[in-house]
């Protein structure tokens, strides 16, 4: 319950704060990883009452050591490996029935009744009349104020101090669940979602549930097709959803008493099915994205056997790791001077000074490039102009700076010049912030390659005492 009320704070602040974009920043193959996690979370706990069975999970020490919990999904899986159990034909059956009713009941009749509900009522019925003796869900509470619920106490804030990252995990859970539902439910309607709005109100719910005796709730995507596909247009759709719910708890409790706990297996196994993204996951497989690939299987892989909380962290980790390697690949092109490219682009020149170098570079210059970037000019030898051509450098940090600074020192302890030009905004910014441009000189840097390369080329000549042939075209 506090953790309910934990995450429910921390949702609607992050909607109040309008941070929704943060949450839809982690990479999608993460996400598709984290979603298909948890439904290997959903469909193992599952597999007791679907098989009518208790079964203990497996005893890994190594595991252990490692942090990992008795309860988790990966050990309760190995635990039912073992098959030193008998199944129980009866709960199987009846979980068959569900699924079936889920997967093959006709469109035109799912779209009208959902096949889970007709599903359990067809399940329940015949595991009455057949007499099997299942376990059943059992008595449901008449009220909406339970016995087991949140209440203000004095040790409430030091008992909730300790559930911190479990309830980041569930917030983290709730917003991105919330907000790939508005996603798609827009996407089906052509409406636009508020997700700060969408997260306010999530907020909101979550942290008052636990005061009546309720668990998270969060936006469901199975629910929402539904809600659209049967002609649902107003938010009034969920208030009578949440109405018809409220009836049936308070005035329906001993039929729903008596619905097999191995029907709602099916429900949920059938739900651990659908809610993979199937079409993501096709995708990502049939492009043979191995690094995406990679993810998916690692975050999924984490999420089953860690907390949730970890596996969005190894996750994210792995996305940024991988994103900094791939933005590393720096590339760096080292030509002299093609004086009929020049002619060709209109520009009058007799002739180029072989002492000038041209260095397109191409990547962001930062920490992860550094040593691509000191590869490329291990070799280099100081000429007396060497021209820096930054259009395909998007950024640079401090690293970069550094990398340029020592270019430009070596250049000026050998009497030679450097010459930066076609900077992005970005870049120029971070140069005027290190007063790189004043040691450079404003003289020295241009808007293109070709404007350096001409008045490189006059420099040089003037030093020789002879002006050649040398206009810019306009």
């Amino acid at each position: 319950m506090i953790v309910g009320a934990i995450a429910g704070a921390i949702i609607l602040l992050v909607g109040l704060l309008k941070l929704g974009r943060t949450v839809l920043l982690i990479p999608r193959p993460v996400i598709t990883g984290f979603t298909s996690g948890i439904a290997v979370i959903i469909f193992v706990g599952q597999l007791g009452n679907l098989l009518g069975v208790q079964v203990k999970p497996a005893e890994l020490p190594l595991l252990y050591a490692l942090g990992v919990s008795e309860e988790s999904a990966v050990l309760k899986l190995l635990g039912f490996l073992r098959l030193d159990y008998t199944p129980d034909w009866h709960t199987l059956a009846t979980a068959a029935m569900v699924v079936s009713f889920i997967f093959l009941l006709p469109k035109p009749i799912s779209k009208r009744v959902p096949g889970s509900l007709l599903g359990i009522v067809v399940a329940t019925l015949v595991v009455i009349a057949l007499g099997w003796q299942e376990p059943v869900i059992g008595q449901i509470p008449n009220t909406i104020l339970l016995d087991e619920r949140l209440t203000l106490s004095p040790d409430l804030l030091a008992r909730a101090s300790g559930l911190i990252a479990p309830a980041l995990s569930v917030a983290a859970l709730g917003a991105v669940e919330s907000l790939l539902c508005g996603a798609v439910g827009s996407k089906a309607t052509g409406k636009r979602m508020d997700g700060d709005q969408e997260l306010i109100a999530q907020g909101i719910g979550n942290l008052l549930i636990p005061f009546f005796g309720g668990v998270p709730a969060t936006a469901a995507i199975a629910r929402t097709s539904v809600a659209i596909n049967s002609g649902g247009q107003t938010r009034l759709t969920s208030i009578f959803h949440g109405l018809v719910l409220l009836l049936c708890a308070l005035f329906l409790g001993p039929l729903l008493a008596r619905v097999p706990l191995s029907a709602l297996a099916g429900v949920l196994v059938a739900t651990a099915i659908k809610m993979n993204e199937w079409d993501e996951i096709r995708w990502m497989f049939r492009h043979r994205f191995k690094g995406a690939i990679a993810l998916f299987f690692i975050t999924m892989f984490a999420t089953a056997l860690f907390d949730l909380t970890q596996a969005i962290i190894i996750g994210v980790g792995l996305s940024a790791l991988l994103y900094i390697y791939n933005s590393s690949q720096v590339s760096v092109s080292r030509k002299p001077v093609d004086v009929a490219m020049l002619r060709a682009r209109g520009h009058e020149i007799d002739d180029s000074h072989p002492d000038i170098l041209v260095a397109y570079i191409t990547g962001p210059l930062f920490f992860a490039a550094v040593q691509a970037f000191r590869r490329e000019f291990g070799d280099h030898q100081c000429c007396r102009v060497l021209i820096l051509s930054m259009r395909g450098v998007p950024l640079i940090d401090v690293s970069g700076l550094e990398l340029i600074e020592e270019l430009h020192e070596a250049q000026r302890a050998c009497g030679g010049e450097l010459m930066l030009c076609a900077l992005q905004p970005a870049v120029r910014q971070m140069l005027d912030r290190s007063r790189l441009t004043e040691e450079i000189g404003e003289h020295n840097i241009f808007w293109a390659a070709d404007a350096a390369i001409l008045e490189a080329n006059r420099r040089l000549a003037a030093q020789q005492g002879h002006q050649p042939a040398v206009q810019a075209v306009a």
